[in-house]
Formats: C-alpha cells, sequence, structure tokens
C-alpha cells in the first residue's frame, strides 16, 4: 500500500476531518503522518539492504539503542552482538528504524573512504551541529567540506605545529603556579583538586593562542571559582553537563524527527549560548585581523582570511564560513584535549606504576633543562613511556563512543570475512539501498578482544612498547605493529580515535602534541591518586562526548588527590 494510498483510507480521511480545528490534535496527527513517513519512505531500504541478521529489540520506542546508551561499557554489548551475528549487523533503532553496525575492517575502509560523499549526516545531526558550531567543518560535506578543509590544512602542518608548541607548556605551566599556590596552603597529604576544569583551561588557551592569537587567559586564575572563569568556559562546562532525560531522548527521536533539535530544552539553550558566545569572540578576531591588527599569515585565522579574500571563487570562503570554521576548531579543540587530558590523570591515578615509570622517564629526559620540542614529542622513541601512555588513554577512552552515517546512494560493502545472512545465505559483500543508517562505534573497535587481544579492555600502555621495531630510518620513530587483529584497522596507529577517510581530525597532530606537552609538565610536577580509592574507581563516561565523572555523582567533576612531587617548587 502506498503512502498516498494510507492517507486516502476513510479511518484516516475521519481523522484528517474531525480534527482540523483542534490545534493539539492537529499537531499530534502531524507527527503521526511525519512518523509513517518516515516508515515507508525507509521500506526501500529493508528490502533493498542485504536481509542480516541482529539483536532483538528491547524497544518499541528506542529499540536497543537506550540499552546501548545504558550500558557501562557499549563496547562490550557490541562485541557480544558481533560475535554472535557477524562483522556487520542489524540493530533495532528509534521508532522501528535500523541501524547496520560495522565491525569488518574492509566495510569499514570502504566506507569511511567515501564519508561526506556516498555517506553523510542525518539531517537531525546537521541541525544538531549547526546548532553548536554553525555551518563549519564538521557540518560540512562533499565540495564544500573539501574546500574548507583545504583552506584549513596548512595551519596544521608539522612546520605551523613547531611554532605553537610553546604555548602548550605557557598553558600548563600556569596552571603548576596555581597548583602550586593551592598547595602551598595544604599538608603533606597534598589536596583535592577538580581537575577536568583545570584541563578545561588549558585546552581553551591552547586552541585560542594557537589559533586564533586570542588569549582568553582561562589559565590565569580558579576555575572553580565562577567570578574567575571566563564566560566562554562557563558555556563549555555548561555544554558537558550530563543531558537530562528529556534531551537523550530527542537526539534519539531525532534520527526520525530531526527539528525536534530545535526544541528549546536545556542542552539546546546551552548550544545556542555557545554558538552565539563563540559568534561574538569570533567576529571580533576577524574584524581586528581585516583592520589591520596583524597576526601570523600561516595561523588558522590568518589563513582563514586569507582564504576569504581569495581571487578564485572555488576556493573563497564566505565570511560567515571563517566564523564558524573558528566556532568549530575552539569546540574541538576544547573538547577533544581536556577529555583526553582528564582520562589520562584518571588512569595513572588508578596506575601508580605506569605513573613513576613516566615520572622517571620525564626527569630524565628533562636533565637536558629545556622542555620536549614538537619533533622530539612526535617521536615515539624519544619518549617512549609518554607516547604509550597517551596512546592507551585514547584507545580506551576516543573523544566520540560512536558515529552513525546515512548512505547517500546505494553501495556494495566488501567484507574481510563472509558472513551467513538473515535467510541463511553465506556472502561476501553487503548490499546496502540509499538512506540506510550505518553505524561505527569507536569504543568496539579501540576496545575489542578481537583486534587488541584478552587484555583489550585494561588500562596496558606496555602494549605499545611490546612489539615495536626501530626503522634503521628513524624518521617518526619506527614502524609499530599490534600483536593481534589490530593491524587490519586503519586510522592512526590502527585506532579510530581520529576517524579515518576524509573526516579524518584534521587537528590531530595538534591534539597529539599538546596532549603530550602537558601531560609531560603535569606528572613531572605534581602525583596524582584516587580521591578515594575505594569508592571512586568506578569513573565512567557522563555524556555522548565521554566526558569523565565519579558514578553515582550527579556532577561531572573529577576531584583527584594532587600532591607536589618531592623536590619540584
Amino acid at each position: 500500500m502506498s503512502f498516498s494510498t494510507l492517507l486516502s483510507t476513510s479511518k484516516i480521511s475521519t481523522l484528517l476531518t474531525s480534527t482540523a480545528s483542534r490545534p493539539i490534535d492537529i499537531a499530534l496527527l502531524s507527527l503521526l503522518t511525519l512518523v509513517l513517513l518516515k516508515y515507508f519512505t525507509s521500506t526501500r531500504s529493508r528490502i533493498c539492504t542485504t536481509p542480516l541478521r541482529g539483536p532483538p529489540s528491547s524497544s518499541v520506542l528506542y529499540g536497543v539503542a537506550r540499552a546501548i546508551e545504558d550500558a557501562p561499557d557499549p563496547a562490550v554489548l557490541y562485541e557480544e552482538w558481533e560475535r554472535t551475528y557477524g562483522g556487520v549487523y542489524k540493530a533495532p533503532f528509534t521508532l522501528g528504524m535500523h541501524r547496520l553496525v560495522l565491525c569488518d575492517p574492509r566495510a569499514l575502509a570502504h566506507m569511511w573512504a567515501r564519508d561526506t560523499t556516498g555517506y553523510g549526516f542525518q539531517p537531525g545531526v546537521s541541525l544538531l551541529l549547526e546548532n553548536i558550531m554553525g555551518k563549519g567543518l564538521f557540518w560540512a560535506h562533499g565540495d564544500t567540506h573539501k574546500r574548507q578543509r583545504k583552506a584549513l590544512s596548512p595551519a596544521f602542518s608539522h612546520s605551523a605545529l613547531r611554532k605553537l608548541t610553546h604555548i602548550f607548556y605557557d598553558s600548563t605551566y600556569n596552571v603548576t603556579r596555581s597548583w602550586n599556590a593551592i598547595l602551598d596552603k595544604s599538608g603533606a597529604d597534598g589536596s583535592i583538586i577538580e581537575v577536568q576544569r583545570w584541563m578545561g583551561t588549558i585546552a581553551l588557551d591552547s586552541i585560542g593562542l594557537g589559533g586564533f592569537s586570542h588569549d582568553f587567559r582561562a589559565t590565569v586564575g580558579d576555575p572553580t571559582v565562577h567570578t574567575s572563569e571566563s564566560e566562554v568556559a562557563k558555556i563549555f562546562h555548561a555544554l558537558g553537563e550530563h543531558p537530562s532525560k528529556l534531551y537523550r531522548l530527542l537526539m534519539l527521536l531525532s534520527y526520525a524527527i530531526p527539528w525536534v533539535m530545535h526544541l528549546p530544552v536545556a542542552q539546546n539553550r546551552n548550544s545556542w549560548r555557545f554558538n552565539s558566545a563563540m559568534g561574538e569572540v569570533a567576529r571580533g578576531l576577524f574584524d581586528k585581523v581585516k583592520g589591520g591588527d596583524g597576526v601570523e599569515e600561516k595561523s588558522a585565522i590568518g589563513l582563514l582570511i586569507k582564504a576569504s579574500e581569495a581571487e578564485k571563487a572555488g576556493s573563497r570562503l564566505t565570511e560567515q564560513e571563517v566564523i564558524d570554521e573558528m566556532r568549530t576548531l575552539l569546540f574541538a579543540g576544547y573538547e577533544t584535549s581536556s577529555i583526553s587530558l582528564t582520562w589520562a590523570l584518571i588512569e595513572v591515578s588508578k596506575d601508580q606504576n605506569t605513573q613513576r615509570l613516566l615520572r622517571e622517564e620525564l626527569s630524565h629526559f628533562y636533565e637536558g633543562g629545556a622542555d620536549p620540542s614538537y619533533d622530539e614529542l612526535t617521536n615515539p622513541t624519544t619518549l617512549p613511556t609518554l607516547d604509550a601512555v597517551v596512546h592507551e588513554v585514547l584507545r580506551l577512552h576516543p573523544p566520540l563512543p560512536e558515529v552513525t552515517r546515512v548512505a547517500l546512494q546505494d553501495d556494495v560493502l566488501p567484507l574481510s570475512a563472509p558472513l551467513t545472512t538473515a535467510s541463511g545465505h553465506i556472502v561476501d559483500t553487503i548490499t546496502i539501498a540509499k538512506g540506510t543508517l550505518v553505524t561505527t562505534s569507536m569504543q568496539y573497535l579501540n576496545r575489542s578482544e578481537k583486534f587488541w587481544g584478552p587484555d583489550a579492555k585494561e588500562f596496558k600502555p606496555s602494549r605499545w612498547l611490546a612489539t615495536r621495531q626501530d626503522s634503521p630510518e628513524g624518521g617518526d620513530g619506527g614502524k609499530w605493529e599490534p600483536e593481534y587483529a589490530a593491524k587490519e584497522l586503519h586510522g592512526h596507529r590502527h585506532l579510530w580515535s581520529f576517524n579515518d577517510g576524509p573526516r579524518m581530525c584534521l587537528g590531530k597532530n595538534f591534539a597529539l602534541a599538546e596532549f603530550k606537552a602537558s601531560l609531560s609538565v603535569l606528572i613531572r610536577n605534581f602525583a596524582f591518586e584516587l580521591r578515594d580509592p575505594k569508592n571512586d574507581a568506578a569513573i565512567n563516561s557522563a555524556d555522548n562526548l565521554v566526558r569523565p565523572k565519579i558514578a553515582g555523582e550527579a556532577r561531572i567533576d573529577v576531584p583527584l588527590r594532587v600532591r607536589r612531587v618531592q623536590g619540584r617548587e
């Protein structure tokens, strides 16, 4: 039965007639109509896509989406389903929809190579990104994405980043001075410091100064005292607060009903506040540079301004695109770096032996008297323990837990290993129809025993050291291959923490250098422990950007016991 035929049936016609004058009923009917439309337009996807096995639905409204969201570790669920149903399986989703979950390396490589062209954001996700960052690099797709990325790429080259490394150190040393002032008033047991906001200040000043020559002065003063916290930092922290049940529901519903992301719930209002505040900052910087106030030509803002003045129409950025790119870079630079640094401090607080080994390595290096250079930070063999800790944190705690795309056209996915379909056939390719939702779980790929071995869920930096084979030419520090099947995965060091394909994180090298520089200063100067080793050991993710929080506590704060390292001032 076609959708138009369904609407012409007597019951629907009667409903239309009888409710024409009642606004609430009209709204409900509109919602019903939209849901039915989604159902019928997705019929082709279900018919034309290879029939796959998958877990049964646990909810009429959510499918298995809520079970994934509520799981202590969603990677475990995805791993169980992969073992049962194969490298690609069908998972029930919101309002009767389904997602294909990709766990097969060849299928993943194929799909991600076509991201922004053959695959893209579902409309609800696009609205969410636009709410926070405007129509910048995260939002863009196709030729627009290619043009924006080309304009920004030189700002993240190795030569550009060599000039910025001192900013990462300066921002972190500002925090060490503040912490030393706190510890001067404490006894031998040190002090309990909420580290998550402090890591946010390092991230904000690093991207502000490094990307836009703008000093937010976030690392000056105590961010836990709200009067000293910048407005931008307050908004960032508010964005990371644990989302309400209503907002979590709206995010799930947005895959079927995109416009719900326009509703004025608290999280959306915070997104709009952030977008507005970042617009004001970006506008001020834009006008400052346009007015002739000198900024490094190869800085992010310098390159953006240059792209807005380009003579060739195909490479030119509009003024609004420049503003949106700045919003995007500020958000990305803050969130990912602050989250990763916080998780690093948590992990070494739990693993005191690794913390000791890392401090010994750093102390030995610092006998030379200078902070590691950009080239030393990016060479894995210069500070191998630091490199191992950083990559193990990124493996266990990828900045995005999972990503869902929608197929923009029919496609055929190749498989690394054959699988059995729902009809019992064995296939080595999967046919998917336009409109199909396709999910990649970064947490699964980074923590699966299939790819990383039986200790995949453990924090074990030594896995990055045990199988290293130094190459005679040096370069990036030698070839490293994982012991298990992770070598089949694409991505930076076989990790999916930075995505892959056309959307691989443009700021990857910026983020890695900042992470290593900041962590090296903090570990060399301070010792970290859990506030309460017995009760605080359970630290989980607070939201879709995997911010950590103490289990059972409402706030997303991460209080750790901090002591000054003996002999350090």
